[in-house]
């Protein structure tokens, strides 16, 4: 990002400090932007902590510019690495893909196929394969196909926000922790000036980035914008190993399964999440995602569960990210998204570097806000 010729904003408030509130802040503070972080709750404690936190672009072959998107945002990983250091957030370990019927499994190596036609790397194993070379612990078909995408990786999504909001802060950007954000006041102009706290506090500002991820709809509203967004929460469970015995984020039959650090395994399933509705409890939802993963991993059968949270994914109502100005409010900004794991530092790059030079970016032509009418 060049920063020679860019007029910089005298402040920017950043809503939200999960993955893409971070990574904005992050990019802005560190060429000089002064930026401060709200957030109702604590930083990278909500839907990014409570995440599958798989990075990848697989999953996203509907529409080519935003598997595009994702694979730029698999490389600004990568990047990010190199710049604040990997350890306890970056897990470059590949991810395991595999079905139990036929049909599941010819649109699997389909879009396999697919994905290697643009350049993805796909390598296709056997279940014995897997288990020989890979992930000794699983118990699968010795002659099922299992996709293995070896650029993929996991992200420890709190630490991540963790280190991001640390060197901002060192930069010069300033925290507001537990404050909730109240109201947006705009000039006789309709630009962004203040924003109101639920602390009584008010900021003086000239921009503000909606990164409030399932909060964004409300925050938008303080502008008088609509910002649609589906409804789809998801159940995560976390559960203590002695000993992780999975090396790799993967997606079995009927449950997603990825180690969380050293003790501690991550479960997931959309099937699950099909029952949230129905008024499961939560506690029953645990239950039923530790018996899926122990079919696949049966040594996980002897670990505990140790928490579970129900989140909703702030997913725009098209299914794609909502990023960019509102040019009908000044200042106005937005960073709304699912997949803000694998998004939120390239995301937090391109917007960073629009707010400071106002020149829009071509990668993120089919994800502005102005899609949605007012």
């Amino acid at each position: 990002m060049r920063t020679e010729s860019v007029k910089r904003p005298e402040r920017v408030a950043v809503i939200g400090v999960g993955i893409l509130g971070a990574s904005v802040g992050w990019n802005l503070s560190r060429h000089g932007a002064k930026v401060v972080l709200v957030d109702a709750g604590q930083p990278g404690e909500g839907v990014t902590n409570w995440s599958f936190s798989w990075v990848n672009a697989s999953n996203k072959t509907t529409l080519k510019s935003y598997f595009d998107l994702n694979v730029a945002g698999m490389a600004a990983h990568r990047e990010l690495a190199r710049t604040i250091g990997p350890d306890s957030w970056w897990y470059p370990s590949g991810h395991l893909r595999w079905a139990d019927d036929p049909a599941a499994e010819t649109k699997l190596l389909k879009t396999a196929e697919q994905l290697a036609n643009w350049d993805y790397r796909a390598e296709v194993y056997t279940g014995a394969e897997v288990r020989r070379r890979l992930e000794p612990a699983l118990t699968m078909p010795s002659e099922v196909p299992v996709v293995f995408y070896p650029d993929e990786a996991w992200v420890h999504g709190r630490h991540l926000v963790s280190r991001l909001v640390g060197q901002a802060v060192a930069s010069g950007a300033e925290l507001r922790s537990g404050t909730a954000v109240c109201d947006i006041d705009t000039g006789a102009d309709g630009s962004v000036q203040k924003v109101a706290l639920s602390d009584g506090s008010c900021l003086d500002v000239n921009i503000v980035v909606n990164a409030a991820g399932p909060s964004a709809s409300h925050v938008a509203e303080l502008i008088a914008r609509h910002l649609p967004m589906r409804r789809e929460p998801g159940a995560v469970t976390r559960i203590d190993c002695t000993q992780v015995p999975v090396h790799r984020a993967m997606h079995a039959p009927h449950i997603e399964i990825r180690p969380d650090g050293d003790a501690s395994v991550v479960l997931h399933s959309r099937e699950i999440d099909a029952l949230i509705d129905t008024g499961e409890d939560p506690a029953q939802l645990a239950r039923l995602l530790h018996e899926s993963a122990r079919q696949v991993v049966p040594e996980l059968g002897n670990a505990r569960i140790a928490q579970t949270r129900v989140a909703h994914r702030p997913i725009p109502a098209d299914g794609f990210p909502s990023v960019g100005a509102v040019p009908s409010v000044p200042g106005y900004y937005e960073a709304v998204s699912h997949s803000g794991i694998t998004l939120g530092p390239v995301i937090g790059r391109l917007l960073a570097s629009e707010i400071l030079s106002g020149k829009r970016n071509e990668m993120l032509a089919d994800f502005r806000p102005e899609r949605f009418p007012p």
